[in-house]
């Protein structure tokens, strides 16, 4: 008579889901105090990253609409260390080099602005006054907040424009306000939005070309020459710059790009945020310290369990499944809470700054990834001690 051996049924994927799911179902509450710490450190790695990539994509926007094709001409020193100046005639000179599309110009004034006379002049507040070309405002990409710009006929009076921080220090809240500058009283007719690209604007009330000169005794040197030029001739025009500005002293001549400090901010963005996604992955191993100890317990806990089930069949290989299982489901439970809390704190925070929403996939998978490696190692020495258990002993213990 022939013995038939028996082999024990194989899991299907729902089965495997069901008695691995088991466990959860029966202790919501140590669930969601075990998931808890998988979800604080995906939330802080998927915060950190979210954040850094919404501001910079903030940044090369603001790049895109401001461009990179602006150079600026300063004067250096001369050899002796002493200062010099630019020819009168330089930003007309500049206007004419082949490429070059838009020129402006400033020049710096000995003069303070004050809110009033009764104010000592040594009291500037860091605001400077400067002369201004009527092209000035659109080689910068500039806009008035409120007011008007400079212009023929109002740049030849006692009138100003200021820059968005030195309205702000001199307490002027909109056009019509006076201001002293020099021995006079100067009517402000216009206050500027924030210019990423030229800060020293934005510190500085601006007169009139024409009315500096006869207004403040102007001698018609340009301090700063803005130029723009064609994106495929920005090289090529800031070689000619130099000799074009001043053809007998080029060596005179600083020529500085104001787009390369966003341009290196943005590389640069995320830089500081390594401290941060450390520390969110310490709250991710504690969360798996957390997740093997729960899965420790909860083999303590279901000896009979474990016993019943080995003595009606159930392999240690099956055994082993039905734990691990359990350690994955609780991981990627708390790995979808931490990438919801993450995306949603990086939202409250793109929102608030008026910044794009930008979550990375990558930080996503991989954030989800990590947790269901994490979950897999905190798995293992449990369900390896769970099928090691002896069913007579575990249904005695029972």
């Amino acid at each position: 008579m022939s013995r038939t051996r028996l082999s024990p049924a194989r899991l299907g994927p729902r089965d495997v889901l069901h008695v691995g799911s088991a466990g959860l179902r029966t202790r919501p509450l140590r669930v969601v105090l075990s998931a808890l710490g998988i979800a604080i450190g995906i939330a802080t790695m998927i915060a950190v990253v979210g954040i850094s990539s919404s501001s910079k994509a903030q940044l090369l926007r603001q790049l895109d609409r401001l461009g990179t094709n602006l150079l600026v001409a300063s004067p250096g020193q001369g050899l002796f260390g002493e200062k010099v100046k630019l020819p009168e005639e330089s930003v007309g000179m500049l206007s004419r080099v082949p490429g070059v599309e838009q020129v402006g110009a400033t020049g710096d004034l000995a003069q303070s602005v004050r809110r009033s006379e009764k104010i000592p002049d040594d009291e500037t507040g860091g605001i400077t006054v400067k002369a201004a070309t009527e092209g000035l405002l659109d080689v910068v990409r500039g806009a008035v907040g409120s007011g008007t710009w400079l212009n023929e006929a109002n740049g030849r009076y006692p009138s100003t424009v200021l820059g968005h921080v030195a309205a702000q220090r001199l307490g002027i809240t909109a056009p019509g306000q006076q201001v002293h500058i020099g021995d006079r009283y100067f009517t402000v007719i216009g206050i500027l939005d924030p210019l990423p690209l030229a800060p020293e604007i934005e510190r500085a009330a601006l007169v009139g070309w024409d009315g500096a000169g006869t207004l403040l005794g102007f001698d018609g040197h340009p301090t700063q020459i803005y130029e723009r030029s064609t994106d495929r001739t920005v090289n090529a025009v800031r070689e000619l710059i130099p000799r074009t500005v001043d053809p007998q002293n080029p060596h005179n001549v600083q020529v500085t790009d104001p787009s390369s400090a966003l341009q290196a901010k943005a590389a640069t963005e995320g830089a500081f945020t390594d401290l941060l996604l450390g520390l969110g992955g310490v709250a991710l191993l504690v969360g798996g310290v957390g997740v093997a100890n729960t899965m420790i317990i909860s083999v303590l806990e279901r000896r009979h369990e474990i016993g019943l089930r080995r003595s009606l069949g159930a392999t240690r290989g099956q055994i082993r499944l039905q734990f691990v299982t359990e350690s994955l489901l609780l991981s990627g439970l708390g790995g979808l809470a931490g990438v919801t809390l993450g995306a949603a704190a990086t939202y409250a925070f793109a929102a608030s700054g008026g910044l794009p929403w930008v979550v990375p996939p990558w930080a996503v998978t991989g954030g989800f990834a990590a947790t269901l490696l994490i979950g897999t190692v905190a798995g293992l020495y449990p369900a390896v001690r769970a099928a090691r258990l002896s069913p007579t002993l575990a249904l005695h213990a029972g």
